[in-house]
């Protein structure tokens, strides 16, 4: 049976291949590590096999990409300074090519098939994790939390925050409707409760905070582009000032009462200088990517005992920017910040300068929430993450030539993006 290009490759045409491919993607980043090499050669086997359709349209022009190839070309070049050259040569070509499969995404899929497709991904990742999972016992602060099928609270926590947006997303910013309405529903309650029964403060937190900037979204789509911008300033300005005095009365330690936390944040900001103290020694280059956490090194075996970490894997800093600087130095860092902060900031244009697109506005919110959990985790800096999948796919967006997009309707979007790829100066 022959199967047509445009049902695998043309946007808004391939919604069953693109919602599968995508909820495909989110199991194996959520559940590599148990399932091992198969569910990573059926992550590449979804989007790499496409280049062979049509590689002018699935590639496209990656001169206008190279901006956001920095950082993983730098953490493979980083195998010439590494400390563990053969973990730096094998998880810099793994970002590398995750990067390369997210870029794909992006030439594949329209926002509608990817945000059906993180539901549906997101809803039996987080089943799976009831069906399979455990409790664990934090020996820092002797509460018990439920990790799901997962070795962290705050990964178990990071999807249902994916899977409360989404839903979100789903049904007020793209208004679907019929089915993909009563999953939202589904899943938008199952990942609350995971929420709830995580109890990862990081992940209620910045759900909490990324819901409340996609219904202040919302009201400012009521307004034009030229008012919403003046809006959008005065709002930040004064939320800017609002966190300042909120900080300066002492909410800070009201919020972390609230979650069982105290000022260290169950020993991070000992973590937190740690990493500084060990980006100190290398600060330009790093100890080369991903060659830090290795067991027989000396410090990281010590940080491991410290924090009862009996597997002696699985570690980090908690924190995005010292993790980069640790292993990259301050070359890494500025690469992966530039990337961050050229996303977060280009999906917000978008978003303000446009009457109505539905995508910069579901991306700017995902672009939100990564920012926020770059400052607690590291979702951006590992291959085979669904934090690094989302990041780089709301990157390559910005770089595609397109048109604003204000109809809701998939068969309308599919035809604007017909259009555009028939253009011969769009360089697809």
């Amino acid at each position: 049976m022959k199967i047509a290009k445009a049902r695998l490759i043309e946007p808004g045409e391939n919604n069953a291949y693109g919602i599968f491919a995508v909820a495909v993607s989110f199991f194996v980043f959520a559940y590599s590590a148990r399932f091992g090499q198969v569910s990573i050669l059926a992550y590449y086997g979804l989007w790499l096999p496409l280049i062979f359709l049509d590689y002018r349209r699935v590639l496209g022009d990656y001169n206008r990409n190279l901006w956001i190839f920095g950082f993983a070309v730098f953490a493979c070049l980083s195998v010439f300074w590494s400390a563990a050259p053969s973990m730096t040569a094998r998880t810099g070509i793994q970002y590398l090519t995750h990067v390369g499969c997210a870029l794909i995404a992006v030439r594949v899929l329209d926002i509608r098939t990817l945000t059906c497709g993180a539901i549906a991904g997101t809803g039996v990742v987080l089943v799976y994790s009831m069906l399979f999972g455990v409790y664990h016992l934090d020996p820092l602060d002797g509460t018990v939390s439920f990790v799901g099928a997962f070795a962290s609270k705050n990964q178990l926590g990071f999807y249902a925050s994916l899977g409360v947006y989404f839903a979100f997303a789903t049904v007020v910013t793209l208004r679907e409707r019929r089915i993909w309405l009563v999953a939202s529903g589904i899943v938008g309650m199952l990942a609350c409760y995971a929420l709830l029964a995580s109890q990862s403060a990081t992940s209620v937190l910045t759900t909490a905070a990324v819901v409340s900037a996609a219904i202040g979204m919302r009201v400012l789509l009521r307004l034009s582009p030229k008012h919403r911008k003046m809006v959008f300033i005065g709002g930040g300005v004064a939320f800017v000032a609002f966190i300042a005095a909120f900080i300066s009365s002492g909410g800070t330690d009201l919020v972390l009462g609230a979650f069982g936390k105290d000022s260290t944040l169950t020993g991070r900001t000992y973590l937190w200088q740690q990493g500084m103290q060990a980006a100190a020694d290398n600060p330009y280059f790093g100890v080369g990517y991903q060659a830090y956490w290795v067991q027989g090194f000396s410090q990281p075996e010590r940080l491991w005992e410290e924090f009862f970490i009996g597997s002696r894997a699985g570690f980090h800093f908690h924190n995005t920017f010292i993790e980069a600087a640790v292993e990259t130095g301050l070359i890494g860092l500025f690469l992966l910040c530039s990337i961050l902060i050229i996303t977060l900031f280009g999906q917000l244009k978008r978003f303000l300068a446009r009457a109505n697109d539905p995508e910069a506005t579901v991306l700017f919110g995902v672009s939100v929430l990564l920012g926020m959990r770059a400052f607690v985790e590291i979702d951006i800096m590992n291959p085979y993450h669904v934090g690094s999948f989302l990041l780089y796919f709301a990157a390559g967006k910005l770089t595609l030539r397109r048109r604003s997009v204000s109809s809701p309707s998939w068969t309308d979007e599919a035809r604007v993006h017909r259009v555009i790829y028939a253009l011969p100066q769009a360089g697809r």
